[in-house]
């Protein structure tokens, strides 16, 4: 969805009604869970926020505030609750002189005990998106060395003709939020992420 001006807040409640009933857009739902899906992209991104159970419990608080969408080019629409099943939210992304619209459902939930202690969760795209595909948020705290990652993984591939046209400029736009997103993680707990490890393709 394509707008000339940014969704006001007396909008947002409307705007996400209006998708109650929209489906997801793409087949493999849960795709993040396992190996890459043939024919779509895949980015994988990862900080280090920090060491020890103090910085892994700020993490997931951050993460369940929507942290990792306070992006200077990017508004995450939503009911003001933390992420959970069935939930719809819209990306909000400034363009040049336009915004986009881009419409997802939270599809899992993480929250697994072990030698990683993780949490996050997981959406997917509906049709009122410009791509297709499912994005991964997480937070990993590995007992054995202490340390504390936000982990950002995504597949995706053209869904709106637009984007299919100025693919170039689409995926500069993914890249960026993933740069952004984590170093808002970073800066949210205790200016980490001076050991960044990242990987685009």
């Amino acid at each position: 969805m394509f707008r000339m001006t940014a969704p006001t807040d007396e909008e947002v409640p409307a705007l996400l009604a209006r998708q109650d009933a929209s489906r997801f857009s793409y087949p493999l739902l849960g795709c993040t869970q396992g190996p890459a899906p043939a024919g779509y992209r895949r980015d994988h991104n990862r900080v280090l926020l920090g060491r020890g159970p103090e910085v892994f419990a700020e993490a997931c608080r951050q993460l369940r505030s929507w942290r990792m969408f306070h992006l200077s080019f990017v508004r995450l629409l939503h009911a003001g609750a933390m992420p959970q099943v069935g939930q719809t939210v819209a990306v909000c992304a400034a363009h040049l002189g336009f915004y986009s619209l881009n419409f997802c459902r939270v599809l899992y939930l993480v929250d697994e005990d072990g030698p990683i202690r993780r949490c996050g969760f997981a959406y997917g795209t509906l049709a009122d998106h410009a791509a297709r595909g499912e994005e991964r948020f997480l937070i990993e705290w590995n007992r054995c060395d202490n340390s504390v990652y936000y982990d950002l993984l995504a597949y995706s591939r053209p869904s709106h003709w637009m984007m299919r046209l100025g693919y170039p400029a689409a995926r500069y736009f993914q890249r960026r939020f993933a740069r952004e997103s984590l170093a808002a993680m970073a800066a949210a707990c205790n200016g980490g992420g001076s050991d960044r490890e990242a990987s685009l393709s």
